[in-house]
């Protein structure tokens, strides 16, 4: 009797074991649009026509993305994620491209703090040129 309960507990470990590193590497999908409307600041020379979209997976620690725009007022000097809420700008946390064409896709490695300030709603992607150095266009990161 002793050695099927602990043949039962050993099983039921394994089990909750592999239940859980299946749960770890569920991958989380990052994603946005971005618009001029978005931008934070307010465009330097405006342009409504401008979008662009993100796709990114996060499995692990690693984030495979692409970006996507048109219709920018000139070529993409940069891309970037920043850390900030919605309406307010931030310091960039992940380097994407520049000077940048679409679409383009790269990957990224995502730390603990990174992730945490994603589950806030607290990352934004930002495309920039010259003639809107600050950011063009402009998407607050959502997952599913």
């Amino acid at each position: 009797m002793k050695k099927l309960i602990a043949l039962f507990t050993a099983g039921a470990v394994c089990a909750l074991t592999l239940a859980a590193l299946a749960f770890a590497a569920t991958p989380t999908v990052w994603e946005t649009t971005l618009t001029a409307k978005a931008e934070v600041p307010p465009q330097v020379v405006k342009n409504t026509k401008a979008s662009g979209s993100f796709k990114g997976t996060l499995k692990g620690s690693t984030l495979s993305w692409t970006l996507r725009f048109t219709g920018l007022t000139g070529p993409a000097t940069a891309a970037h994620i920043h850390m900030g809420a919605a309406g307010a700008s931030g310091n960039v946390v992940v380097p994407l491209c520049g000077p940048c064409k679409s679409p383009v896709k790269g990957t990224a490695k995502i730390t603990g703090a990174l992730k945490s300030a994603f589950a806030k709603h607290d990352l934004y992607v930002n495309v920039h040129t010259a003639k809107n150095p600050n950011g063009e266009i402009r998407g607050q990161l959502t997952g599913m």
